[in-house]
């Protein structure tokens, strides 16, 4: 008789991937040294130098007599109330993807392993895929924070269980949203709605967030409260029932003295983390289940099924159209009509792909609300060197803008292809004519896209014509070289056994792609700004066109070499 106690389903899951982690890092530091050497050198050099930033931006924000530690305390509250909105929606993609897109899923529901099990490891997993870039931005910051207030050793310590108490609320909630939203997503009126709604939503954002104005009555009082009228479009930040509340309140009385304070909304945070903890854990399990399997029995829609039936095609034969996407595409003078239909398939995978678009919109959304707000700020800059110093922090937030978009668009592409890339590599159109069209696309679209909002929003800032020109080629050749960059990793570290772009992106090769990505805008800038010819003291003919030289020389190499490297990988794939 065997006495063998049966191993639980979930210490089996995390086993499993325990041990598929270990392997796959082992891996890739057995593949590259010097790459695993410069990521964790990436990694320690961000730590440290973002504390210093952290740190030197405190203390010169507490030297303000009175006014020092009020800003620092409601810059805390809104740092967590933005960080857990985007948590939120973080997760909520993350988990649609993982619950309802993802192979792993459909077959451990086909195992014997129970829906609730399955359901409890899949927002576990999205979980730390979600907050793994939270916790390393929000780590220097906090031990900034300390240092600067002194606290005792004890806060860093106590810190890190509230800020791990506090990632696992979205994550529930950010499940609990995708499964709401399961069944409604891929129909075409609930799309069209997303993106009505978040035109309303940039619009009303745009215009709750128009700075207040001080005159020359409101410096004659208090000067806490002209602060306080300043900051009144913050107090959002202050409701004490949002989940940042608690732990910023804990993190501050902490480093206060206040200990029954931080004790109190620790209890607070604990007591719905685990409320809601055991919800998920027990039973959303069915829930989750019902809703994968009306998402996998959805048919193509009453519409399409009424115009089938209107046209009454032959016994035998099939009604086909092309499609507007066809005919636009055949007007496209240039390219194969190989070539073109591989641009149609990658849009129409884009499109179908809800948390691929809805993404996109979001950060598009986001960029869009900044720019328009930005006329509300440029009334206030007199001095040149700040409207020099605005309008390139301007250049540097939309080129990261575009590496972020870049690095998770771009770079799973030749990825999420999966085991039917073969297909491509005996197709007559083959893989680096595939490589270049997918290059040359979406560098076309980013061009367009972020050429035109640089320009607006430079626009914004009253600059004049000669440099609106001058800002606009410069994003325009960092979106070749960024969209270069991201393919080419892309095609030297595929995985083509994942179909998740959130763990394609959040692998070796899109980590070193962000890494690169950022390192080349924070350098291409710094070299643009200390060589301008109008800015911070200017510069003479040869040394501006010495650093254009430099810039277009070092974006053309960092964007070929890669591209090259990773053509020639692909043509020699085997799978």
């Amino acid at each position: 008789m065997n006495d063998a106690k049966p191993i639980p389903h979930w210490r089996l899951l995390a086993g499993v991937n325990r041990t598929q982690s270990w392997r796959r890092l082992k891996s890739a530091v057995a593949h590259s040294r010097l790459h695993a050497f410069l990521m964790g050198l990436f990694v320690l050099s961000y730590t440290l130098l973002a504390y210093a930033l952290f740190h030197k931006a405190l203390q010169f924000t507490s030297s303000f007599p009175g006014l020092g530690p009020v800003l620092i305390e409601r810059m805390i509250f809104l740092l967590f109330s933005f960080l857990f909105l985007l948590l939120l929606l973080s997760n909520v993609i993350i988990n649609f993807t993982n619950l309802f897109r993802n192979r792993e899923t459909h077959f451990l529901l086909s195992l014997p392993v129970p829906h609730q099990v399955v359901y409890r490891w899949k927002i576990f997993e999205s979980g730390i895929l979600a907050s793994w870039a939270f916790l390393l931005l929000i780590a220097p910051l906090v031990a900034a924070y300390g240092t600067t207030y002194n606290a005792p050793w004890h806060f860093y310590f106590v810190t890190p269980l509230f800020v791990a108490l506090f990632v696992v609320l979205p994550a529930i909630l950010g499940s609990w949203a995708a499964i709401g939203l399961a069944r409604w997503v891929d129909r075409l009126a609930f799309q069209v709605a997303a993106v009505l709604a978040v035109i309303v939503l940039i619009v009303f954002v745009s215009s709750w967030l128009q700075p207040e104005t001080v005159t020359d009555e409101m410096l004659e009082t208090r000067v806490l409260d002209v602060v306080d009228r300043l900051l009144s479009r913050t107090r959002f930040s202050l409701f004490p029932f949002l989940p940042s509340y608690w732990v910023s309140s804990g993190i501050t009385q902490w480093v206060e003295g206040a200990l029954m304070g931080t004790f109190f909304f620790g209890l607070v945070l604990l007591s719905h983390t685990l409320f809601f903890g055991y919800l998920a854990s027990t039973c959303t399990g069915g829930f989750f289940y019902g809703a994968l399997s009306a998402v996998n029995s959805r048919g193509s829609g009453a519409a399409a099924f009424w115009k089938f039936w209107r046209r009454k095609p032959r016994l035998g034969q099939a009604a086909f159209e092309p499609k507007p996407l066809d005919r636009w595409a055949k007007r496209l003078w240039w390219g194969s009509a190989d070539t073109r239909s591989l641009i149609v398939k990658d849009i129409r995978t884009f499109w179908r792909d809800a948390t691929q678009w809805g993404q996109s919109l979001i950060l598009l959304g986001l960029l869009v609300a900044y720019i328009v707000n930005l006329r509300h700020f440029s009334h206030r800059l007199t001095s040149d060197f700040w409207i020099n110093l605005t309008s390139y922090l301007n250049l540097g937030a939309c080129a990261l803008n575009l590496a972020t978009l870049t690095t998770r668009f771009v770079f799973p592409q030749i990825s999420l292809e999966g085991k039917r890339i073969w297909i491509i590599g005996m197709a007559p159109l083959g893989m680096r004519r595939t490589l270049m069209a997918k290059f040359l696309f979406s560098t076309a679209v980013s061009m367009i896209v972020t050429m035109a909002l640089v320009g607006a929003s430079c626009a914004m800032l009253s600059i004049p014509l000669e440099r609106i020109l001058y800002f606009t080629l410069t994003v325009g050749v960092m979106a070749f070289t960024l969209n270069a960059l991201a393919v080419g990793l892309g095609a030297v570290y595929p995985n083509f056994r994942e179909d998740n772009p959130s763990k394609i992106v959040s692998g070796f090769g899109g980590t070193l792609c962000l890494v690169l990505s950022f390192l080349y805008i924070i350098g291409m800038l710094s070299l643009m700004a200390a060589t301008s010819r109008w800015a911070f003291g200017g510069s003479s003919a040869v040394i501006f066109g010495l650093g254009w030289a430099l810039f277009l020389g070092g974006s053309f190499l960092l964007g070929w070499l890669p591209l090259r490297t990773g053509i020639r990988k692909m043509a020699n794939l085997e799978i």
